[in-house]
């Protein structure tokens, strides 16, 4: 079976699934095992591709410093052989499976990329909750800074107006509805 119509018998290619043989314009070539393909059937898993393992990325994960390493996915055997030259050529260092926590008190955070920030004046790192100086008790925050005083302000409010009614006295009418119902 060619591809094409009889104005254009270039054009377009028959998909080369038991199945289906539709004529697509557009046809896609499978890189695992080189057959031409329609838009339905294009996925390794669609046309049963027996090579679709050859090109696949697989990450195996290092059960003593916790380490990822990229493979190309062949086999057990491979993984086996990787996870033994990582150990031999000592990148494995077991004090690196300990993730790092948010140096906060009662903070148990795992630091990751993702939730890390880093203390513009102290240069610690914490969590995202505690990125302020103010919610990690910076070291290097100095008592005169508009931060601090901001925050003594607030509290000398707080404490003052404790025990007082917070309304100023004047309410507003009350109405009576002008539907009333039966």
């Amino acid at each position: 079976m060619e591809g094409g119509t009889e104005a254009f018998p270039d054009l377009g290619r028959h998909c080369q699934h038991p199945d289906c043989h539709q004529l697509d314009f557009l046809p896609f070539s499978c890189n695992a095992c080189h057959r031409v393909l329609c838009l339905e059937h294009r996925s390794y898993r669609s046309h049963d591709c027996p090579n679709s393992n050859s090109h696949s990325r697989k990450v195996v994960v290092c059960e003593i410093c916790s380490h990822a390493i990229e493979t190309t996915g062949q086999g057990e055997e491979e993984e086996r052989k990787i996870l033994e030259k990582h150990e031999k050529l000592g990148e494995c260092d077991p004090k690196k499976k300990k993730k790092p926590t948010c140096p906060v008190r009662r903070c148990k955070q795992v630091l990751t990329f993702s939730n890390t920030s880093s203390c513009k004046l102290c240069h610690i790192k914490v969590c995202l909750k505690h990125r302020f100086p103010v919610d990690h008790n910076c070291g290097k925050l100095p008592l005169s800074s508009p931060i601090a005083a901001g925050n003594n302000k607030f509290l000398e409010a707080l404490i003052a107006r404790t025990g007082k009614d917070c309304d100023s006295g004047v309410t507003a009418p009350i109405t009576s509805p002008s539907v009333k119902a039966c």
